[in-house]
């Protein structure tokens, strides 16, 4: 199946993607927590031959023996120890499962607490590159010196956080492996913008931001090719691919497309709310971590927003509810009024399991390839080589 891939791709006009010592298809899956993608996702992204990514926050919910021996555990050495036990389990079963093709990254949050114990957890269990967004990874190389093989992968948003990491990291002699440029006008979940109404703002357009990098790296004395840039946010058609791919990008990266795949790690009832939202259902808020983000309108964040500015106003200081003090800054966590007001672990952790009453449900803005179809992944990787979409599916006998 990979060579057929890749062929289709030489056939399309587009090239491999190189990654160190691989050789991809341009194709990236984000990585999307609580467990969205997991060991199943993103081994079946790299069978294709491109890169899957398991998203490294709070694991243990695909792991029915870590959460029996967290039940009632308020303890957070016992918890993050969990915790690494199920990146362990999850990469090297995703590594195992992918059969040496494609590649296998981990994502760390930078604004989760515990992130260099997930970085180094990542590179002792085999991944093949650690991204890192939420946060400018200034700190990156220094957490992976000893596992010089793992690639390097930041997640930036504007000229101006791609030139402040390549100038840090030129002083510790070490270049960026890849660089996610992530469109928050497009992408889901926390968004690279500080506000709002910054979401919007040209500064983020794909092609200014190709431009001004290029020029960045001319200024340092990097070559381009050294280190490919890859798109992200609103990726959703082979046309949108090759366009992007014309204009100075390397790679796309997707994240509700795969989400809403058959292999996604997530419930049927979280692939059919993410497939079937429309424009009107998708919202932006503040988050817990005081970023912007963006979700499907469910009813547990219609009542949140309803009760938002009150819940504001009565910020104070809580005790973690779940004990797993899982971010650096946490709105309620530590009663700051102009974040949001909500464990985000707890609702992540609803609508990995479905539940449409209590879930967060994180989605892009743009619309899915399929629809409400849910596809395998070998389908929309096929899509997004050659554009040729998949025949219909047979409608379900009653």
């Amino acid at each position: 199946m990979k060579d057929a891939l890749f062929d289709q791709l030489a056939a399309a006009g587009m090239k491999l993607m190189k990654l160190r010592q691989h050789k991809l298809l341009p194709i990236v899956q984000g990585g999307m927590g609580v467990g969205v993608s997991g060991h199943r996702l993103a081994s079946a992204v790299a069978r294709t031959g491109a890169m899957g990514t398991v998203a490294s926050v709070d694991l243990r919910h695909h792991h029915p023996d870590l959460v029996e021996q967290g039940k009632r555990v308020r303890d957070r050495e016992t918890l993050d120890r969990l915790n690494l036990i199920a990146l362990d389990r999850e990469v090297r079963m995703a590594k195992q499962a992918a059969q040496g093709s494609g590649a296998i990254a981990v994502n760390v949050m930078k604004a989760v607490d515990e992130h260099p114990a997930l970085v180094r957890q990542a590179c002792e269990s085999g991944t093949d590159a650690i991204v890192m967004g939420a946060g400018l990874p200034l700190d990156l190389p220094e957490m992976t010196a000893d596992f010089p093989n793992v690639a390097l992968i930041p997640i930036l948003s504007d000229v101006r956080g791609v030139a402040l990491v390549l100038r840090k990291w030129l002083r510790k002699k070490r270049l960026p492996d890849a660089i996610v440029i992530e469109h928050p006008r497009y992408a889901g979940g926390h968004l690279g913008a500080t506000r709002i109404e910054e979401l919007n703002d040209a500064r983020f357009d794909f092609e200014p931001v190709a431009e001004g990098v290029a020029a960045q790296m001319r200024e340092l004395g990097i070559e381009s090719e050294q280190i490919p840039l890859v798109a992200a946010g609103g990726v959703n058609s082979h046309e949108r691919m090759r366009q992007l791919l014309r204009s100075g990008y390397a790679g796309v990266q997707l994240g509700t497309a795969f989400a809403v795949t058959e292999e996604g790690d997530a419930h049927p009832n979280f692939k059919k709310m993410l497939a079937g939202a429309g424009p009107q259902d998708i919202v932006e808020f503040v988050s817990v971590a005081g970023l912007p983000a963006r979700a499907v309108r469910t009813p547990w964040l219609e009542r949140y927003l309803k009760r938002e500015a009150q819940l504001k106003e009565r910020a104070a200081p809580h005790k973690c509810t779940i004990g797993l003090q899982c971010l650096t800054v946490c709105g309620l966590r530590d009663g700051l009024a102009k974040f949001g007001q909500f464990c985000i672990d707890n609702q992540l952790a609803a609508a990995l399991k479905g539940d449409v009453s209590r879930g967060l449900f994180f989605r892009g803005a743009s619309p899915v390839p399929f629809g409400e179809a849910i596809r395998p992944v070998r389908e929309l990787i096929e899509y997004l080589v050659s554009g040729r979409m998949p025949a219909p599916l047979a409608p379900v006998k009653g």
